[in-house]
């Protein structure tokens, strides 16, 4: 079966969109393609820093003819009606319609609307010129007198379509006055020269040889391998980047790997100071001593052309800019240490952390008074927590900060330790940003949680109090990161918190500052916590079921309640004691309907007149107390077991009892044993939010 090879051939694309774009091109050009009729068995694609290939297996030679009968409306229809059948269906005329006889309906007219098969080359060269000039490109600009926008110059298009047996034709179309054709370039300085390619196989390899790797993974297995190897051969280790591995990928076609140094004396300087240095500027990789654990001053760089000189100038290059970032660095660093953390927290009261929220001098006041509460919660020393959260912010004015915003927190710990702060106090100062996402380490010193709780609750109170709450896939001052953050260090920790109270802790410290707590902010932490347990495995109609109940606000509690009510139904009298309360439930439902009104009361015990309800009813009160026992110690394995007791009267109950007997007293006092059972379950969890 034919293949298709395309390559778009420009200028260089920035590294940071190469990948999404080799990605849109495949989606935008298979969709296509079955739209209109065409399949396919695989499709690749690729990208280097000129060009953006894709590579199509097993494409169908041409779409095949279809028929399709199109019902349109009766005859004598009004004109209008008439008018927009034909328009749809593309017919010149009535005329050309056909009349079909319906016993029931009448006559009405039926377009036969035939299309004949296409080649693919057809189709292709059809859809291309749409696909490109309609690119999703993030940026993209015009160039010379054309009218075509794209991300960089666009020089050449490659088209090849053709079996592995024969040789391929050219796709023939136009864009802008650039012709497609089988012609391409390989690297700019080392291989300029224009060459011909037929398919997929052909072009990587011409591509090779014309000092061009076109995979971008390959390019990445290329330089990381090679540096760490050259790593190796120093006795170093590579400081591993995949950001970095992905981005200098997107820059060079032809990776080789060289290695660097700098004065040894820059290595005063803390390790994360030298490595964003190094990277920030010079897109390299830095190296680590295992004796150590710190970094060593030798630096990796990927150059994209094979030097004449082994690299030496290349490498020269960038040591003298590195020298010059390093000195930078050292002088920002040597200014900082002359000014101690506190003498920094008047810069914050000029600091705007928000209009409507006032600075960031206001804001720290806020959370120092918010972990002086928090602190004996988690076990905290109340003034460390108080002083911590204090410094927690004071190296935003620092140069090193301004220099690497990526950094704060990280300096502020740094900077606390050299001036003899707590070790509690300097740890908390990084950590009370954590955790910044699903993967990220969890603060665990107590007086850390304590820091980190305050500025989460702080932020999240604040923003709902100016209702900037987050929408759909809005989320821009990433509230509900923080909200789940709360809820990793609390659940992580084992934290016994109850976040009412938690929350009115921050909304008076917030209604001090002219705010006030949005009434959906409980709702909208019981919505995170549903996502990270669903991701946890939890079933979703559990956590509903649980958060029914009224003060479910203890998120330990919580979790440790959906466990023990997901392992309780997994048995088998858990699920026959669900099937019973659901089917309890149903009767109620159509009954409380009927009545407009709930069935309340406790059943008279001189109206139990069979064996089956004067045991259930026992089971109940023997069930509930049990239950309420166990819940008050905070046994809710306990609870299920007491729950589990229910399971074989409730089956005795339906088996040998009709609920709806004609005697009205009867009727009523089964009823309220029906809700006595949905009553007595409720102790746990709400069954009815229960799937099954």
């Amino acid at each position: 079966m034919p293949d298709l090879l395309l390559e778009l051939f420009s200028e260089e694309i920035p590294a940071r969109m190469q990948r999404r774009a080799a990605e849109d091109l495949k989606s935008l050009v298979t969709n296509a393609l079955v739209e209109a009729g065409v399949t396919y068995e695989g499709a690749k694609a690729f990208s280097t820093p000129r060009r953006l290939a894709l590579h199509i297996a097993g494409l169908t030679a041409g779409s095949k003819p279809t028929r399709e009968e199109r019902k349109g409306p009766r005859v004598g229809s009004p004109e209008k009606a008439l008018e927009g059948f034909l328009r749809g269906a593309g017919l010149a005329s009535i005329d050309e319609a056909q009349v079909v006889s319906d016993p029931k309906k009448g006559d009405f007219y039926v377009a036969v609307i035939e299309k004949p098969g296409r080649s693919t080359p057809d189709i292709i060269a059809e859809v291309m010129p749409g696909i490109i000039r309609g690119f999703p490109w993030p940026k993209s600009m015009r160039w010379g007198g054309g009218q075509l926008r794209w991300v960089r110059p666009l020089h050449s298009i490659v088209a090849t379509f053709g079996p592995e047996t024969e040789e391929p034709e050219v796709v023939p179309f136009e864009i802008d006055g650039i012709v497609s054709s089988n012609t391409t370039r390989g690297h700019r300085f080392m291989a300029p020269d224009a060459f011909e390619v037929r398919r997929l196989e052909d072009y990587a390899d011409k591509l090779e040889k014309a000092k061009v790797v076109l995979d971008a993974d390959r390019r990445k297995d290329i330089i990381v391998n090679d540096a760490r190897n050259r790593a190796m051969a120093l006795g170093l280790e590579l400081v591993e980047d995949e950001g970095l591995l992905e981005e200098v990928a997107g820059l060079v076609e032809w990776p080789v790997v060289l290695v660097g140094s700098f004065d040894e004396a820059f290595l005063e300087l803390p390790d994360e100071v030298i490595r964003l240095t190094i990277r920030a500027n010079q897109k390299c990789f830095v190296m680590r001593d295992p004796a150590t654990g710190r970094l060593s001053n030798r630096f990796v760089a990927v150059s994209n052309i094979v030097a004449s000189d082994g690299g030496a100038t290349i490498i020269a290059g960038n040591e003298k800019v590195i020298r010059a970032r390093l000195s930078d660095a050292r002088f920002f660093w040597e200014t900082d240490l002359k000014a101690p953390l506190e003498s920094r927290l008047p810069k914050l009261d000029s600091v705007v952390f928000h209009e409507k929220l006032g600075t960031q001098g206001a804001r720290v006041n806020r959370l120092e008074a918010l972990a002086r509460e928090i602190a004996p919660l988690v076990g905290a020393d109340v003034e460390k927590a108080a002083r911590a959260a204090r410094l927690a912010k004071a190296d935003l004015p620092t140069q090193m900060v301004y220099e690497f915003p990526e950094l704060q927190g990280q300096m502020g710990r740094t900077y606390a330790e050299l001036q003899g702060e707590d070790a509690s106090v300097a740890r908390a100062i990084e950590e009370h940003y954590k955790p910044q996402g699903p993967s990220d380490a969890m603060p665990t010193d107590p007086v850390a949680v304590a820091v980190a709780l305050a500025d989460k609750l702080d932020l999240l109170t604040g923003f709902w109090a100016i209702d900037e709450k987050p929408t759909g896939s809005k989320d821009p001052f990433a509230l509900r990161r923080a909200a789940l953050g709360v809820i990793r260090i609390v659940l992580e920790n084992g934290l016994r918190l109850r976040l009412s109270d938690l929350l009115a802790s921050a909304n008076a410290a917030m209604a001090e500052a002219g705010g006030e707590l949005g009434r959906d902010l409980l709702s909208f932490f019981a919505d995170r916590l549903k996502v990270h347990l669903r991701e946890q495995g939890a079933r979703h109609d559990l956590i509903d079921a649980v958060f029914a109940l009224e003060g479910q606000d203890d998120l330990l509690m919580v979790v440790r309640r959906v466990e023990a009510l997901g392992a309780f139904l997994a048995t088998e009298d858990g699920a026959n004691l669900l099937a019973g309360t659901k089917r309890g439930a149903n009767i109620l439902r159509a009954e409380e309907k009927k009545d407009g009104a709930a069935i309340s009361g406790a059943p008279h015990a001189d109206h139990l007149a069979e064996p089956a309800e004067i045991a259930l009813a026992a089971a109940i009160d023997t069930a509930r107390a049990q239950i309420r026992d166990a819940l008050s110690r905070e046994d809710f394995a306990g609870a299920m077991t007491a729950l589990a007791g229910l399971r074989a009267p409730v089956d005795r109950f339906f088996d040998d009892i009709l609920v709806n007997a004609e005697d009205a007293d009867l009727r009523l006092n089964r009823l309220r044993l029906l809700a006595e059972i949905r009553e007595a379950t409720r102790e746990v969890a709400d069954f009815s939010k229960i799937a099954g």
